[in-house]
């Protein structure tokens, strides 16, 4: 490797990283609208189990759903770049709308009981469901 393809590739990780970044701040406010609360006191200051879980997950279904638009650009960075962004835009609205759905289906108010205090099972409901949701936005992209 030339020096011109390390600066191309450092440039091309700086470009996905940016686009990676601003899709997880999407996704930590998407979280937090969906909540009551606010999500950094929740969880850096009260420690809340519940409300990290669901926000983790978020960030790891983004994680998965940008590694396989990049994986998946064959060198083609423009393009990379588009895809990375759309599905993850996808992803998150996807995200959104399982997260409606569980709450539609079952007893309660989602949001209120995935940042109460105490462990509840949702949090873990609301996780499985935005990592299935990455993998099936992962499995459309490739």
């Amino acid at each position: 490797m030339d020096i011109n393809e390390l600066f191309a590739g450092l440039a091309s990780g700086l470009a996905f990283g940016l686009v990676g970044t601003v899709l997880l701040a999407l996704g930590y406010l998407l979280v937090d609208l969906l909540t009551p609360g606010r999500l950094g006191q929740l969880i850096w200051t009260e420690r809340n189990r519940n409300a990290a879980l669901v926000l983790a997950s978020n960030a790891l279904g983004v994680g998965a759903i940008v590694t396989t638009a990049i994986a998946t650009s064959h060198d083609e960075f423009v393009q990379g770049l588009i895809s990375a962004a759309g599905y993850g835009v996808l992803g998150l609205i996807l995200m959104a709308i399982s997260f409606a759905v569980v709450d539609f289906l079952t007893p309660g108010r989602l949001g209120e009981l995935c940042v109460d205090a105490d462990p509840h099972p949702c949090a873990w409901v609301v996780a499985a469901n935005h990592v299935a949701v990455a993998a099936i936005v992962s499995a459309a992209i490739a």
